[in-house]
């Protein structure tokens, strides 16, 4: 128990005090604004995904956290309400489905034709970070646009740095300024650890007045570490990402002049502070920059497969902008969210797998008003296999955090693609009684499937006999290497319903990746009439690999794409080999 609702610090109601359901109500479905921007940056028209959707908000979470019981109420109103869609940016750990009151509120919603997205985690880029994996939701990742707010670090000894930065106040127009590392600037007493993050009353005002202090991003929020930087008197901010947030940036609304930066930038800042007797330093302000290249990339937050809970899901499902999205925001709280923030902004620009979330939420509300009769399956597969893995410089999408190619752990099938998912040409469908078979795949006791369900299950005669024969637009496959096998093999299999032209042949191609072999036996299907459904199996076998160490794994990327000269039906393949210890 939490105790009586203190409605003098927070209201009963979904009015909105924090900012983060407007700015996703208003990204999913928002009206036509004209002039919309944050304290001058991103100006323009602003607009939802699908603007004459309507919009039903329900409040889960609380100052005190976000409960079971509230989340499960809500699906279950939300269902009552008889909406289309529920757009879900909220999520915790991974546990099974059965313990999850996501999972159990939004297979409900499924088995009612309600369409769900969730957020899939802002715990990137480590590996099996993504959350909300059940295959009845599909699941979010954050992408880039081609948009950038970059404000420069100039260093005294000519360098320029590139960071970002949403900062709208007075600029640092004297020049250059003494800069120094927060841990050098720490009152008494203080730790290296809580001066090196500026925490509160961590930073000696004698020490930071009239300084740029370099701080470290982590624990407390971005924007407090200018606000203490502020508040000892300091005139500037360099917050350099630590090695573990690689060199994904993302811009905030500073309370002073302040830029972030990336790792590599951050060592290289250092390494001037360490060589020269008074560093110097400024920050410039360069507004909004457009057409960015390249775009769009894997956020370095955006959670990561592979699925924790069930390896044969390849989770997320898809990657849409959650980096530096514009939306309306509450007039309760300034855009910082700092409570000390007076300033009122009717939009703000903020990052995460949550704006992410309704961008794909608008989307399929767009689906569904086109195509009314389709499934929840159904909106989702054409979702997945009309998205696209290309940048704009038709190059594969890259990874911020590391700058190299991402994968379909870290993007799924691909980023959203609303213009060709209204015409997918084929789509993979699942029906609730399939994942009542899928539930009963994974072993779960009868007792453990009726919480999900909430209807009598039996478990015999089940249609799904592993997990991987779910009806799920991608494919995935661990590979035990403790069996010594001179190859290892996997079957799938799928079915795949015509939603395109009635007379429509279907060419399987697909793309195997070394010591791999994909084959989809038959390797054409030719439909006569819409919604007719027709199956195939796709084998897939992998040699082992031997430099593998006990306890690795090496995963490989392949895909299959159904082609009838109009659509591309593709889907992802991954194959996994682990060497046990």
């Amino acid at each position: 128990m939490n105790g009586p609702l203190n409605e003098t610090v927070e209201s009963r109601s979904p009015r909105d005090t924090d900012g983060h359901g407007t700015h996703t109500a208003s990204t999913a479905a928002g009206r036509y604004v004209n002039g919309a921007n944050l304290l001058g940056y991103a100006a323009g028209m602003a607009r939802g995904v699908a603007p004459k959707a309507r919009i039903s908000a329900y409040k889960v979470c609380w100052a005190s956290g976000c409960f079971d019981s509230d989340i499960l109420a809500a699906f279950d109103q939300a269902v009552k309400d008889g909406v289309d869609v529920i757009s879900a940016s909220v999520g915790g750990g991974v546990v099974p489905y059965y313990m999850d009151s996501i999972s159990i509120g939004s297979f409900g919603a499924a088995s009612h034709g309600i369409f769900v997205s969730a957020s899939g985690g802002n715990q990137g880029p480590a590996q099996l970070t993504v959350t909300n994996v059940s295959p009845w939701i599909a699941t979010i990742g954050a992408s880039t646009l081609d948009r950038n707010f970059p404000a420069d670090v100039k260093l005294g000894n000519g360098l320029t740095i590139t960071g970002v930065s949403l900062y709208s106040g007075a600029h640092l127009h004297k020049g250059y300024f003494p800069l120094a590392e927060s841990t050098s600037l720490g009152m008494n007493g203080s730790d290296t650890y809580t001066t090196s993050l500026c925490m509160v009353g961590s930073l000696d005002p004698k020490l930071v007045k009239g300084k740029i202090v370099l701080c470290s991003r982590g624990s407390n929020p971005r924007v407090a570490k200018g606000d203490v930087v502020r508040r000892a008197g300091g005139v500037g901010m360099i917050l350099a990402n630590s090695a573990l947030d690689g060199e994904g940036l993302v811009s905030d609304a500073h309370v002073l002049p302040a830029t972030a930066v990336g790792y590599a930038a951050g060592v290289t800042i250092r390494k001037y502070l360490a060589t020269v007797k008074r560093p110097t330093a400024t920050i410039v302000f360069h507004g909004t920059i457009l057409n960015v290249k390249p775009a769009p990339i894997v956020a370095s937050f955006s959670s990561r497969g592979p699925n924790p809970q069930t390896g044969e899901i390849l989770k997320p499902d898809l990657i849409a902008p959650g980096v530096d999205i514009l939306a309306a925001w509450t007039g309760a709280i300034g855009p910082s969210g700092l409570a000390s923030d007076r300033r009122t902004v009717d939009f703000n620009i903020i990052s995460g797998t949550s704006m992410a979330c309704p961008h794909v939420s608008g989307v399929a509300a767009l689906l569904k008003s086109n195509y009314p009769d389709w499934s929840p399956a159904a909106i989702r597969s054409a979702l997945m296999t009309t998205a696209y893995t290309a940048d704009n410089r038709r190059t594969p999408i890259a990874d911020e955090a590391t700058s190299n190619i991402s994968t379909p752990f870290d993007y799924g099938a691909g980023h959203v693609d609303p213009q060709k998912a209204m015409d997918p040409g084929l789509v993979y469908d699942i029906s609730t009684q399939e994942y009542v078979d899928f539930l009963c795949s994974l072993k779960y006791s009868e007792k453990a499937i009726h919480v999900v369900t909430r209807t009598p299950t039996a478990c015999s005669g089940a249609s799904v006999k592993a997990p991987g024969d779910l009806n799920y637009p991608s494919f995935s496959a661990t590979f035990d290497q403790s069996s010594r096998r001179q190859s290892y093999v996997a079957t799938f299999y799928r079915t795949l319903t015509n939603v395109g032209a009635a007379n429509s042949l279907y060419t399987a191609t697909v793309v195997s990746p070394p010591g791999v072999t994909i084959r989809a036996r038959p390797a054409r299907l030719a439909f006569s009439v819409v919604n007719q459904k027709l199956s195939f199996t796709l084998f897939v076998s992998a040699r082992p690999v031997t430099s593998l160490l006990p306890g690795d794994v090496q995963t490989f990327f392949g895909s299959i794409a159904w082609k009838d000269g109009i659509h591309v039906v593709q889907s992802p393949v991954a194959i996994s080999l682990q060497q046990p210890y």
